[in-house]
């Protein structure tokens, strides 16, 4: 058929035998019904989904918001890192049985994005934890006893790390100068941070609390201990409550004490001795008679400085056969901040140069008052006819075992002074006798520098002091601030000073330069042998205590 014929019409026949509006073949034709099955529906489309068969819902989308917008599976606790290196994170695994001090710090001097994974200690009573707020509060608590206490600001910002830690806060930035603290968290990257701060302004010596803060840090730092933060509060609270280990008579017992053996320690007899031990006891009288009157600390070592080199030149002025310049040195060894310096340098080596500024600029006012009290009385000695001899520095008689004896007790005083546990104070004895036998052995005998000999007993103290508190997880300040005291410039100071009320102004600078020396080296050598004592303890890859390192020149 052409096409031609194919577009004629049909006839009248045609269109009569079927329905004119159906052409397909398969088309029902009137009148039959065919009954429904319930198969498949009506339609024919060959994209139709059959009867029975659940299709996936298609995944909601988030509408368009913010870029700093968490997203809706974000969550904070268990954040990936914020950024990756382009060498990869590196896997830090940090040895559970080392002291709390050696982790936190660790993780302190790591960026935020390469610390390790928390692990909660505690558990939380409720479902939300404890409250951020209240936790802040605690750790700038803790914090301020510490540096209140002495404590170096390193190991005061990891005890307040790890107490943050210990209830969940992980991305928290700890900063601590001379007279503030403060604390910042930050729940992620996209929320706002949480800041507190707190001022410290009254500080003590008292290193049984300074203790019983370490113990209550290291309780709440291990995994096997939970303390919920009502019980840790009820702690600090006893802690503060805490009475001094040693009455008021027994610490000025101890001054005069101290004295007396600092004036063997540079020649003195039994005359000596006792005169140098009533000097200081007076001096100690009279400081807390100052204090107690709110006169600041400056006018409290002027005062006390006094009595010792009053003393001092009373005996020359009456012709006594004792050396006078052994009373008033041993009356110095008891008032030079061996504790404040020490500390000073410390922060200044490892990174706390604001802190470490004011440490030693507080160190500077108390030395300026005790050059005040005792030039003072030096210089109306020498007005009265006193006959003081610079040049007796040269002439200290070499008498090891009594020298040795006083410098063990020195050690034992300032251990009670410094209100230290009566466990430590045998520990720390001991280390001051070392230290002295040390610095004995290189100068008398091997007629080394004073100052190389000072550095390298200081430096022993430093290691022993840091092994034992690694030991008892502890602070190392009992064990390593009494024993520095037998190593004390007060000679060196005390024969500047005379040089300078005597109008020999070149002489007694170079004798205070001298003094200066040695105090330095004390603090150096002190702070060396405690990073040589970690170095070898087992704390991982050396990675994983890093600290800055700079190009030279820059």
């Amino acid at each position: 058929m052409t096409e031609a014929e194919y577009r004629k019409p049909q006839s009248d026949e045609a269109r009569s035998s079927f329905d004119a509006e159906i052409t397909s073949e398969f088309a029902i034709p009137d009148g039959l019904a065919v009954p429904r099955t319930g198969g498949e529906s009506e339609t024919t489309s060959e994209f139709a989904l059959p009867n029975g068969l659940d299709a996936p819902q298609a995944p909601v989308v988030e509408p368009e918001g913010s870029a700093f917008s968490p997203p809706r599976t974000y969550n904070a606790r268990h954040a990936p890192p914020a950024f990756t290196p382009p060498t990869g994170i590196p896997v830090v695994s940090l040895t559970k049985d080392l002291p709390w001090q050696d982790r936190m710090r660790t993780m302190l001097r790591m960026p935020v994005a390469e610390r390790p994974a928390l692990e909660l200690v505690q558990k939380p009573e409720e479902e939300g934890g404890p409250a951020v707020p209240r936790v802040l509060d605690l750790t700038l608590r803790i914090g301020e006893l510490l540096l209140a206490g002495g404590e170096n600001a390193e190991d005061v910002e990891a005890a307040m790390f790890a107490v943050c830690r210990s209830y969940g806060l992980d991305r928290c930035e700890p900063n601590v100068t001379f007279t503030l603290l403060s604390i910042s968290y930050q729940p992620s990257l996209v929320e706002d941070p949480v800041t507190a701060s707190r001022t410290v302004r009254r500080r003590g010596t008292d290193y049984t609390r300074l203790a019983a803060v370490y113990q209550l840090v290291d309780d709440l730092s291990d995994t096997e201990t939970h303390i919920s933060l009502e019980d840790a509060y009820r702690r600090l609270a006893e802690i503060r409550r805490n009475r001094h280990p040693y009455p008021g008579w027994a610490l000025t017992t101890a001054s005069g004490l101290l004295a007396g053996s600092a004036s063997v320690l540079v020649g003195g007899d039994l005359i000596v001795f006792v005169a140098a031990a009533l000097g200081a006891m007076l001096g100690d009288r009279l400081a807390w008679l100052c204090a107690g009157r709110g006169l600041p600390e400056f006018y409290q070592f002027t005062v006390a400085a006094m009595p010792p080199a009053a003393i001092g030149v009373a005996l020359t002025v009456a012709h006594v056969d004792v050396k006078a310049s052994a009373v008033i040195t041993g009356g110095l060894f008891a008032l030079l901040p061996g504790r404040a310096l020490v500390a000073g340098v410390q922060d200044g080596l490892t990174g706390f140069y604001i802190t470490a500024s004011a440490r030693l600029l507080e160190v500077l006012y108390f030395f300026v008052g005790i050059v005040v009290g005792v030039l003072v009385v030096l210089y109306f000695g020498v007005q009265l006819g006193a006959k003081l001899n610079p040049d007796a520095a040269l002439h200290i008689p070499e008498e090891p075992y009594w020298q040795l004896s006083a410098s063990m007790l020195l050690s034992l005083t300032f251990a009670v002074l410094l209100q230290q546990e009566r466990s430590t104070v045998l520990a720390v004895t001991l280390n001051g006798g070392v230290a002295w036998a040390v610095y004995g052995a290189m100068y008398y005998a091997g007629d080394l520098s004073p100052v190389a000999s000072t550095a390298v007993a200081a430096g022993l103290v430093g290691l022993f002091g840091q092994l034992l508190a690694r030991y008892r997880f502890a602070s190392a300040l009992p064990y390593t601030t009494a024993a520095i005291g037998p190593l004390l410039p007060g000679s060196a100071t005390y024969f500047g000073l005379l040089s300078i009320a005597q109008n020999q102004v070149d002489e007694g600078l170079v004798s205070l330069s001298k003094a200066a020396a040695l105090a330095m080296a004390i603090a150096i050598g002190v702070n060396l042998g405690s990073e040589i004592s970690r170095l070898f303890l087992r704390i991982g890859s050396t990675e994983k205590r890093r600290a800055a390192k700079r190009t030279r020149g820059f």
